[in-house]
């Protein structure tokens, strides 16, 4: 297992400061240098061992059950939707950024009914709103909410919204692509029915599969829901029920990444050791980004720690672009922003990244502002 402690200086690869794909171990990448068939013994028990085990991860217990699919987080939330949704449903999606505008998308494609409680992207989800809705409208069947917003780095209060949903009596989706295993979600303190993420982001595997964490007693009545066969998640369970095998081709080498990525998640302490090396990685970027003079966009108890936003700086001198490519060239990859509120860009946190690389990036920004004669403490951010 790699060592967390120092950079290893000698890669070739750039370091990913992005929300996913992330940079992965050595020992993660060599995982996948090994070819299986589908149909092989070790390769079903590895698949079977890995289900298992994310179903701890929520400390879902004999109630849930792990649907894997091939593909990328979107393919996975889709078909969570399409299945867990009937068709006479009627979702309510909770939308404070981009990816809560996709589920509307993918309702669109599905003819599902839905409504939409929609708040800013850097304001989290509104709970009265909720209660209100929920109260208002009787036809509403299920409520689906991003834990953590990567377009802002928001983290919405899943919990709270659990305890609202439940004490009307409708069922929660969750899409935490990017919060799972960083981000204690416990299916014995939050009631929710499913919860869907992937192979990546903070599970330090690679990216090419998703998977659906739902309750038994849920996913057996979604027999015929959707319209779909690749994405029909009870038709993929169905049959690896009766065989323990995909229904068409698996990423062989994607689930071998993911097993050894899951070691290397339990070896650090599984979601409170990753989750605090993570939230160590945020405190560090964000004190010295603001050091810098730049202007984060969310308020500290609204930061989830696994990307950050930055308003554009007003310096006319300052071009992201330019700052992109000079951080490039030397070996650091960060993102541009999402954002429909302000002019933004992102930082993400997450990955086989630690302390000494926070502080590597920040390095390289302020050695960027300097030789540009940027002074970013004598302009207000925009």
């Amino acid at each position: 297992m790699d060592s967390l402690s120092t950079i290893d200086t000698k890669t070739e690869e750039p370091w990913l400061f992005t929300p996913g794909p992330l940079t992965t171990s050595s020992t993660v990448k060599q995982a996948m240098m090994h070819d299986y068939g589908s149909r092989d013994n070790t390769f079903i028990d590895i698949n079977a061992s890995i289900r298992k085990r994310l179903v701890g991860i929520i400390n879902g217990g004999d109630d849930f059950i792990c649907i894997p699919l091939q593909g990328s987080g979107t393919f996975v939330i889709e078909a969570m939707i399409s299945t867990l949704v009937p068709k006479t449903g009627k979702l309510l999606v909770l939308v404070n950024g981009a990816y809560g505008k996709r589920i509307c998308r993918i309702c669109d494609y599905h003819q599902r009914e839905y409504r939409v409680n929609e708040t800013a992207e850097d304001e989290p989800v509104d709970l009265q709103l909720l209660d209100k809705r929920l109260t208002q409208d009787s036809a509403i069947t299920h409520v689906m909410v991003v834990h953590c917003e990567t377009t802002s780095g928001i983290l919405n209060p899943v919990d709270e919204v659990a305890g609202i949903v439940e004490k009307h009596g409708r069922e929660l989706m969750i899409d935490a692509m990017s919060a799972f295993g960083a981000i204690s979600l416990d299916a014995a303190v939050t009631r929710f029915s499913s919860v869907a993420a992937s192979s990546n982001k903070c599970l330090e595997g690679v990216p090419g599969m998703g998977f659906c964490l739902v309750r038994k007693s849920v996913i057996e009545q979604c027999q015929g829901n959707c319209g779909s066969l690749s994405l029909d998640l009870y038709d993929q369970l169905m049959a690896m029920e009766k065989n323990a095998q995909w229904r068409f081709t698996p990423p062989t080498h994607v689930i071998l990444a993911l097993n050894q990525a899951l070691d290397e998640f339990d070896a650090e302490g599984g979601v409170k050791g990753r989750g605090a090396r993570y939230r160590k990685n945020c405190d560090i970027l964000m004190k010295g980004m603001i050091e810098l003079g730049f202007k984060p966009l969310l308020k500290p108890a609204l930061q989830a720690p696994i990307i950050l936003t930055f308003h554009l700086p007003a310096d006319p001198h300052f071009d992201f672009q330019e700052v992109y490519d000079y951080l490039r060239a030397r070996g650091y990859v960060i993102y541009p922003g999402k954002l429909t509120v302000a002019d933004s860009f992102r930082i993400g946190c997450i990955g086989r990244l630690n302390a000494q690389h926070m502080q590597a990036v920040i390095g390289a920004i302020a050695k960027y502002l300097q030789s540009n004669n940027i002074n970013l403490k004598q302009h207000k951010s925009s």
